[in-house]
């Protein structure tokens, strides 16, 4: 439980981007207050790679680490729980939990990520993030060479694909239905001896988690290895558009080059505004967010 309801700055959420925000904030002597219910995207990911000296770590250990570390900074505390409700006031903010609990701030800093959409294929949601991948730079080493499919269609399934042959050639685009694809993307894929499978998936085979085969709903299958696909996805905490946040075409948050949403006192950081999602980019946004936040601070009492 926190010691108190007013704050210099609440963070709704606590994971890798909240957790670098307010160690640079904790250092900076705020009074910070994050608030997060537990469940960051990447919970079922066994590895996290591409984020130096923590390379091949269990995503939850390094989580882990960096909340003890941030515990150090005792003007920093934590709430568990889901914050549901954020209202502008006189003098800054206020954010009401599921449970109720009201808390007060200056200034709200947003990093709660973003919520996949995953599609009605039985077995995906227990392959994703496991089998079934978003990014090569994040586990594409991990890969590499082996059977692979693009889960994709049109422009963005060419260059998707294009992207992944640089990861293995035994590779394959499956479109899940009639291929959208123009002309001149067709030969192209076919001079690099990239199949293009049009039909329907039926299910994921797997074992946990780790895929085996895609069943179609012609009754073929195919086996592979891992499968990379972009969802669609929505901003996993509505409470910055309540708020008056504007978003992007692609329904990120809009921030400038520090973090600040279009809405004052409010900012953002991590994969709620950036398609570049991984750790060490959750890390890095999060850690710019604290110093312009605490810069806001200081201007409005050094008068």
């Amino acid at each position: 439980m926190t010691k108190q309801n007013h704050f210099e700055v609440i963070i709704v959420g606590g994971s890798y981007s909240g957790l670098s925000a307010a160690m640079s904030l904790g250092r900076s002597l705020r009074q910070v207050l994050i608030i997060d219910s537990g469940l960051p995207c990447n919970r079922q990911t066994p590895h996290s790679h591409n984020f130096i000296t923590h390379d091949g770590e269990k995503p939850a250990v390094i989580s882990a680490k960096a909340k003890t570390q941030v515990s150090f900074y005792d003007t920093v505390q934590f709430y568990n729980g889901l914050a549901i409700v954020a209202v502008k006031t006189a003098n800054g903010f206020e954010v009401k939990t599921e449970s109720g609990k009201i808390f007060k701030t200056k200034k709200i800093l947003f990093a709660a990520g973003i919520k996949d959409l995953i599609p009605d294929i039985h077995g995906f949601a227990a392959c994703w993030g496991i089998s079934v991948l978003h990014c090569p730079y994040c586990h594409g080493y991990e890969v590499k060479g082996e059977k692979t499919a693009v889960l994709a269609n049109g422009e963005i399934g060419f260059e998707y694909v294009k992207m992944i042959s640089n990861w293995t050639k035994d590779l394959r685009l499956i479109t899940n239905g009639k291929a959208t694809l123009n002309s001149e993307q067709k030969e192209l894929l076919q001079k690099h001896q990239i199949e293009i499978i049009e039909d329907e998936i039926d299910s994921f085979l797997h074992e946990n988690g780790n895929i085996q085969e895609i069943v179609f709903k012609n009754k073929s299958k195919i086996e592979i290895k891992a499968i990379y696909s972009r969802l669609p996805f929505v901003q996993y905490c509505l409470l910055p558009e309540f708020l008056g946040c504007e978003l992007t075409e692609q329904g990120l948050i809009k921030i400038d080059m520090m973090q600040r949403t279009n809405i004052p006192g409010i900012y953002a950081s991590g994969d709620s505004t950036t398609q570049m999602r991984s750790v060490a980019m959750a890390v890095s946004t999060g850690s710019l967010a604290g110093a312009p936040l605490n810069k806001e601070l200081i201007d409005e009492t050094f008068v």
